[in-house]
Formats: structure tokens, C-alpha cells, sequence
């Protein structure tokens, strides 16, 4: 008979990194409570502001928690922690770790993006260098859907449903009061958000009629060229345009104007309307179209209340627990965790455990087969693939217009 394994006892602590979602609370508290069933956990602590409350002992005391506000909390979009980006020095691991022994913690979570697995890989890798026991997992969260071993990830579904909307909406809008009118939406590398926008369309003339992602090589002359074709045969387009869409050489457009930088390396394409207003001006110059507009989302798709994403939900609660699972089950001493689809036209998920090296950083991109060739569309496997994961979208009407003859 196989001897039981040991179970490691001690305090946990969870913490929430990057940018806030509309689920990201559901993963806290499902954390949380799965956390709550398991004896060899003793406090549960919950870190302020991701890593930088570690350092800082800025920590509450999640456990005292009652199950009504936790519900709350997880219906609540943003981050309830309060979030951080920060990539951790040698000196703050070494700060990390003298903390983690204080407080007896043996169970770190962190809820984060391809940046957060990184930061939970060098804990990891740290504490393994330090010898001390602690179970290290990252738990699957970005509205950009670019985690690599994922199908999709907790965040994109809801984030997706309101640039959905938002065009539902800009396209009413546009119809109304016909010209031009461009949004730039989040995704640095990956266009899976933007790409989204392409569930607002019900009706055959529906905008967008353009979609522009980071996976493709962006030709301001050939934007020109697409918007003017549109706008002759419809007088009026709706164009979709990601933040991080790229030059032949790979260097995104709004980079040339934008400098800032995070712990991480990033530029931050979200912090200005430089893109948007630089497309708008093309447009009006060069195409001869006097009515154009462009907005940029920015920070609004992220904790938008009131769109959640039903699946979105349900799958971030579930991948909060089963990184609890996966800590407490004493197999595994680390990892991520990672949402995963069966084939074929019935929609079913489940969460497994991958390596943190195999999401840390790096990121996944858009399948060709799911953009068009055009380059400026995507095509309809790309909305198989999205809208169960988004889930109902509001039914638009459109009036028959039956017309009074003259007198």
C-alpha cells in the first residue's frame, strides 16, 4: 500500500496583478473559498495591491470574510485587492521571502496575466534557490486572451461582450449620422479583443466593416484605400482598430508617439488617443471624408459593470478553486492554471494544470484561419470560436420603412 502523501501546512496568500477584469473577483473568491474546505490551510491572507503589498506587509485578513460579502465581491467587477505592475528584483525576493517566513506562508496565488505567471515563476523559482517549501500557482486571468495553453481565458469573455455592444451601439449611431468613426481597442499583441467586435454585426450592412489586428502588417495607405471603398458603397463605415497594430517591421504605430513604460518593458498603448486621432486625420486628409471620428476604449472595457459574461463567470470561480486543488492535492508544488475546450460544436471546458514556464511572458497570437485574407476582417470560424464564450447579445430592429408616395 502507496504511503499518504504529507500535506504541507500553513497560511496561504493570494494577490491580484495587472489589469483589473469584470471577473477577476470570482477566481479571488473562489480561491477563497475552496481555500476554506482544506484543513492544512490555517489563515488565508490577502495581499493589497499585488507584490507590492507583500513587501510592504500591507495584508487583510481574508478568512474573517463572510460568505455573503465574498459573493458580493465576486459579482463586483475590478480588483477587490487593489492590483500592481511590478516585476520583482532579486532584492525584492530576497524581502518576499523574509515576509513569506514571517507569516508562515506556504501557499501563494497569484491572479494575473502573462506578466503575473512570470512574477509567480521567479517566486517560485526563489523559494526552490531558498529551500523553503511553498506551494507557488498562478491563476489564469487577462482581457487579452493572449495566455499561451489556453483556449480563452477568465476576463476576455466579458471584455468581449462589451466591445460587442459598444459597436452595437457606434454602429446605430453611425447609421444615424453617417461618416466615418473609428475605435482603437485593447490588445498589445493579440487581437482577440478586437476581433470580438465583429459580434455586433446582425444585419449585412452592420459595422465593423474593418477590422485591423496586431497579427497583420498595417498599411496606412491600404486603411485608406479599404475605408474609402467602404464608405462609397455604404456612405458610412465603422472600422475596429487594436492598439498594438504594427508596422512591416513589427513597430507598433502608437508606440512612435506614446514613450511610457512599465516594470515589465511594456509601452503603454492604452494611456492616449495619439492612434485614434492619427487614423481620424488620415482619413479626413487623404480619403476627403469630412465627417470622422474615432474614439478609444481604453480602460473602460476592462471593469465595465454590468456585462458580465455568464460563462466568463463561472469559468474564472472555477479556476480560482482549481488552483487551490491543484496546491492542496500534493502532486503538483507549482503551476498555472489553464482553461481547456473540447473539439467540436458543443461548447465544454475544463481547468488543467500547465508548467508556469510554459505562460510566463510570452504570449499566444490570433490562428491565421481565424483572419481573413483580406487582412482588414476575420472570418466565421473566428465567431464560432468566440461567441459561446461571450454569450447572448442584446436583438436589434430595424424598421421596414414603408414609404408615403408624395402628394
Amino acid at each position: 500500500m502507496a504511503a499518504k502523501k504529507q500535506k504541507l501546512n500553513g497560511n496561504m496568500i493570494i494577490a491580484q496583478s495587472g489589469g483589473p477584469t469584470v471577473v477577476i473577483n470570482q477566481s479571488l473568491v473562489g480561491a477563497v473559498l475552496e481555500a476554506k474546505k482544506h484543513k492544512e490551510i490555517k489563515k488565508i491572507y490577502g495581499s493589497l495591491h499585488g507584490l507590492k503589498g507583500i513587501l510592504e506587509e500591507n495584508l487583510c485578513d481574508l478568512g474573517k470574510e463572510s460568505k455573503a460579502n465574498l459573493e458580493l465581491v465576486a459579482q463586483t467587477p475590478s480588483s477587490a485587492l487593489g492590483s500592481v505592475r511590478k516585476k520583482p528584483t532579486p532584492e525584492d525576493c530576497q524581502k518576499v521571502f523574509e515576509v513569506l517566513r514571517k507569516y508562515d506562508i506556504r501557499y501563494f496565488f497569484y491572479i494575473g496575466g502573462n506578466d503575473s505567471a512570470e512574477t509567480t515563476h521567479i517566486i517560485n523559482e526563489a523559494a526552490i534557490a531558498a529551500g523553503y517549501e511553498m506551494k507557488c500557482f498562478h491563476i489564469c486571468k487577462t482581457i487579452d486572451n493572449d495566455l499561451r495553453e489556453n483556449d480563452h481565458t477568465p476576463g476576455f469573455g466579458s471584455a468581449a461582450k462589451f466591445v460587442a455592444q459598444a459597436f452595437m451601439g457606434d454602429n446605430l449611431d453611425n447609421r444615424a449620422l453617417p461618416g466615418v468613426k473609428i475605435n482603437v481597442i485593447m490588445g498589445r499583441h493579440a487581437g482577440f479583443l478586437t476581433a470580438a467586435s465583429a459580434l455586433a454585426r446582425q444585419y449585412p450592412d452592420d459595422g465593423p466593416h474593418l477590422i485591423y489586428l496586431p497579427e497583420r502588417p498595417f498599411s496606412m495607405e491600404k486603411f485608406v484605400a479599404d475605408v474609402q471603398g467602404v464608405y462609397q458603397k455604404l456612405g458610412r463605415c465603422v472600422v475596429a482598430v487594436s492598439e498594438g497594430i504594427a508596422d512591416e517591421n513589427g513597430e507598433a504605430i502608437a508606440s512612435k508617439f506614446i514613450k511610457e513604460v512599465d516594470s515589465h518593458g511594456n509601452v503603454q498603448l492604452s494611456g492616449s488617443g495619439a492612434l485614434g486621432d492619427l487614423l481620424a486625420k488620415e482619413i479626413k486628409e487623404k480619403a476627403q471624408i469630412s465627417r470622422v471620428r474615432a474614439d478609444t476604449f481604453g480602460y473602460l472595457q476592462r471593469s465595465f459593470a454590468g456585462v458580465a459574461s455568464a460563462v466568463d463567470q463561472k469559468e474564472a470561480r472555477a479556476a480560482g478553486a482549481a488552483a487551490v486543488k491543484f496546491a492542496c492535492g500534493g502532486e503538483y508544488a507549482n503551476g498555472s492554471t489553464a482553461i481547456k475546450r473540447a473539439p467540436g460544436k458543443k461548447y465544454m471546458t475544463w481547468i488543467e494544470r500547465t508548467e508556469l514556464k510554459n505562460v510566463a511572458k510570452e504570449t499566444r497570437h490570433m490562428p491565421d484561419e481565424w483572419i481573413a485574407p483580406s487582412g482588414n476582417d476575420v472570418t466565421k470560424a473566428f465567431i464560432a470560436y468566440v461567441a459561446p464564450i461571450v454569450g447572448p447579445l442584446p436583438k436589434i430592429g430595424r424598421l421596414k420603412v414603408y414609404k408615403v408616395a408624395k402628394k
